[in-house]
């Protein structure tokens, strides 16, 4: 595990350090107790609810047609469920100590930790999806559609994929799939997929086609905070990178929580996280229900080391 508190000129050169997660749980604690936090989350912060991290440099879709690599991804990101460190985050959140979350994961687990607790409306606002969400779609023109309602069309379309998720289901595989929802294959074919159309654009007769949420701005919520906490992610992407530039070009503290790839230091991190809100907390974090509930929620179930690439020759 390596925290980090970069000052405004020397930190992002400042050396990594290793520490216990006792220090690092004195040392968050301390930079999270003043409250007014802007969160920026990453892939690494679900990598205990069994979503693979990203291992390169970047998340791009290599292949153009995506529908049906996202198509197959969808369903096991649609069933995962918060790990300790979401409810965690969730009891900051729920205690005003972090008003502010931007995350760069599609997989609404931050959503599914704190959806007892405040009503949709509000978690809308109080947490930030940097690229999006897998959980709704949108055509070219706007229309916004459930992801469930817009899975159901693509399975219409396509029978004969629908029947291959059906058999991967009954048999217990699943695909290598990426924090984005999307599958890695072999040897598919793609020219067979059908995208459906936008039905009120065809109503309306206008061309479409549905795509991903759009990328949103979020630099006004870093120049509203006080300080950033960065978890769990490589920064490689520049939307990300810039929103922890613009902290550090308006000289706010910034602290960067990192793990490494195995599984014992995500069961570090999920603990430095709880013992981090029983730090800040105090008798709050035994005696209020809600935070009680929060603190004792959660998996951890990392994804294997390596699995099994599901291809299917067509």
């Amino acid at each position: 595990m390596r925290v980090s508190v970069p000052t405004i000129i020397t930190g992002l050169g400042a050396p990594k350090r290793t520490i216990s997660p006792a220090a690092a749980v004195e040392r968050i604690a301390d930079f999270l107790a003043p409250g007014k936090v802007t969160l920026l989350t990453g892939a690494g912060v679900s990598v205990a609810s069994g979503i693979r991290a990203y291992r390169g440099k970047d998340g791009r879709y290599m292949n153009p047609n995506y529908q049906l690599r996202s198509y197959l991804g969808y369903p096991p990101v649609r069933d995962t469920l918060p790990n300790t460190s979401h409810y965690a985050i969730a009891a900051l959140q729920y205690a005003s100590y972090i008003p502010r979350l931007v995350t760069q994961n599609v997989d609404g687990l931050h959503h599914k930790a704190i959806a007892h607790l405040w009503e949709p409306d509000h978690i809308q606002k109080q947490i930030l999806e940097l690229h999006g969400t897998l959980h709704r779609v949108h055509c070219k023109r706007g229309h916004v559609v459930p992801r469930n309602t817009f899975q159901n069309w693509l399975s219409a379309s396509n029978p004969q994929w629908k029947v291959f998720v059906d058999n991967l289901e009954k048999t217990g595989q699943k695909p290598r799939t990426n924090p984005d929802g999307d599958v890695e294959l072999e040897g598919v074919s793609y020219a067979d997929f059908v995208v459906p159309e936008c039905p009120q654009c065809t109503l309306e007769s206008q061309q479409s086609s549905f795509v991903r949420g759009s990328v949103i701005a979020m630099l006004h919520n870093v120049e509203q905070s006080e300080r950033v906490f960065v978890l769990g992610t490589t920064l490689a992407t520049y939307s990300a990178f810039r929103l922890v530039k613009r902290a550090l070009e308006l000289r706010k503290p910034v602290m960067l929580l990192n793990v490494g790839p195995t599984r014992a230091d995500g069961l570090s991190s999920s603990l430095v996280l709880r013992d981090v809100v029983r730090a800040i907390l105090g008798s709050r974090a035994s005696q209020d229900s809600a935070i009680v509930h929060l603190l004792q929620s959660g998996i951890h179930q990392p994804p294997a080391e390596d699995h099994e690439i599901i291809s299917r020759n067509t």
